[in-house]
């Protein structure tokens, strides 16, 4: 099994940054794919930025391109979602998750975390 644990959510204005990360542990951690959705309340959950088992492919939904950055580090055993120049439309739960397949789809991740709160407000 894989868990996943997130942090560094939290309450910022319209246009700043905030760093999520993603501690993950088990042994097969390097071999997954690694996502992040989001679910604001009374939304459905939706994709947002997902990262390949060795970092060659990166996949943003449009809406938070040239924004948001995917990374991690499987050394380490971490994932991060640095975003920039936030908006209020992203406020949302944000969830991590290790899958296989497509990056993109939803069912293809298997393990999820708790999830963060980030609030975007003036």
């Amino acid at each position: 099994q894989v868990q996943l644990v997130e942090s560094g959510g939290g309450l910022v204005q319209p246009g700043d940054s905030l760093r999520l990360s993603c501690a993950a542990s088990g042994r097969t951690f390097n071999g997954y794919n690694m996502g992040w959705f989001r679910q604001a309340p009374g939304k459905e959950r939706e994709f947002v930025a997902a990262i390949s088992v060795s970092s060659y492919s990166t996949y943003n939904v449009d809406s938070v391109k040239g924004r948001f950055t995917i990374s991690r580090d499987n050394a380490k055993k971490m994932v991060w979602l640095q975003m920039n120049s936030l908006q209020p439309d992203d406020t949302a739960v944000y969830y991590c998750a290790a899958g296989l397949r497509q990056l993109a789809t939803m069912a293809s991740y298997l393990y999820w975390g708790q999830g963060t709160q980030v609030t975007v407000s003036s």
